[in-house]
């Protein structure tokens, strides 16, 4: 028997079992409509990718069409039915994207011509049985041979240093790497946090990647042997979106915060 883990699916136990009983277990995770926050960031990750997709067949984007395919994305794919957080605006989320984007693309520039694979999948063992997946946003390969990941974040959350050093996430693609190329590989790490126009590099030395091969395991272990499973039982539990399904607007939310505004409307304001 094979098992399948990825850093969310054991941050999802750590987080509330209950929650990861109903989604991997019982299976009758409810069809939840999509929030905002993960719609921009999906929507922002779509236009880097494209544009280091469209520089690696050699050609390089200007930021007007940057900004062009992610406005013309935002459109093609947005619903009345993600949700939006009552009191607030679409097109407030639409040009927070158009500003990550901005910023990254001129903080950047010249662009890195380094970059050999995009949404690259990992998939490695970590125990005879137990494989650990996910998803790398970018990857380079430099000129003296080392590897450098690139991760990108929308969230408003600006992690620490520390916190960047201690991410099981990163450590995993560390190790998913290090799986392809080989133990000696050099991998380097880094996250791009795009609403604060900064990136935070990391690496894990040998040592450190065997302890998480260890802590993974443990958690794996305790998951395997959980018969009881509590929701987390913080202060919002109760509003919690893996206990409520949601109707496909949320009826708190106001006509204004929700109306779809044109895609003429949201490039005049850039073009």
């Amino acid at each position: 028997m094979v098992e399948v883990f990825s850093h969310s699916k054991l941050s999802l136990y750590e987080n509330c079992p209950e929650a990861y009983k109903i989604k991997y277990i019982d299976k009758t995770f409810p069809e939840l409509p999509q929030s905002i926050h993960a719609f921009l960031g999906s929507a922002v990750h779509d236009a880097l990718e494209n544009l280091y997709r469209m520089l690696i067949s050699g050609k390089v984007l200007d930021l007007d069409e940057v900004i062009e395919y992610f406005a013309k994305s935002w459109h093609e794919q947005y619903t009345l039915d993600i949700r939006v957080p009552t009191g607030e605006k679409v097109e407030d989320f639409f040009n927070k994207g158009v500003k990550f984007l901005v910023d990254y693309y001129q903080n950047n520039l010249p662009f890195s011509k380094d970059t050999i694979e995009l949404e690259k999948k990992i998939y490695f063992p970590i125990e005879e049985g137990i494989f650990i997946v996910g998803y790398i946003d970018r990857l380079e390969k430099h000129e003296n041979g080392s590897y450098e990941v690139h991760d990108y974040k929308t969230n408003d959350r600006m992690k620490s240093q520390e916190d960047v050093d201690k991410d099981r996430q990163l450590a995993f693609y560390h190790l998913g790497l290090q799986d392809v190329f080989g133990e000696n590989a050099k991998i380097n790490l880094t996250w791009h946090f795009l609403a604060h126009n900064r990136k935070v590099h990391s690496f894990r030395t040998q040592e450190q990647l065997e302890k998480l091969k260890e802590e993974t395991l443990e958690l794996i272990e305790k998951i395997n042997k959980t018969r009881e499973w509590p929701a987390c039982g913080k202060p919002w539990c109760d509003w919690c979106s893996y206990k409520k399904i949601h109707g496909t607007i949320d009826k708190n939310q106001g006509e204004e915060s929700r109306k779809v505004f044109t895609l003429n409307d949201s490039l005049g304001k850039w073009m």
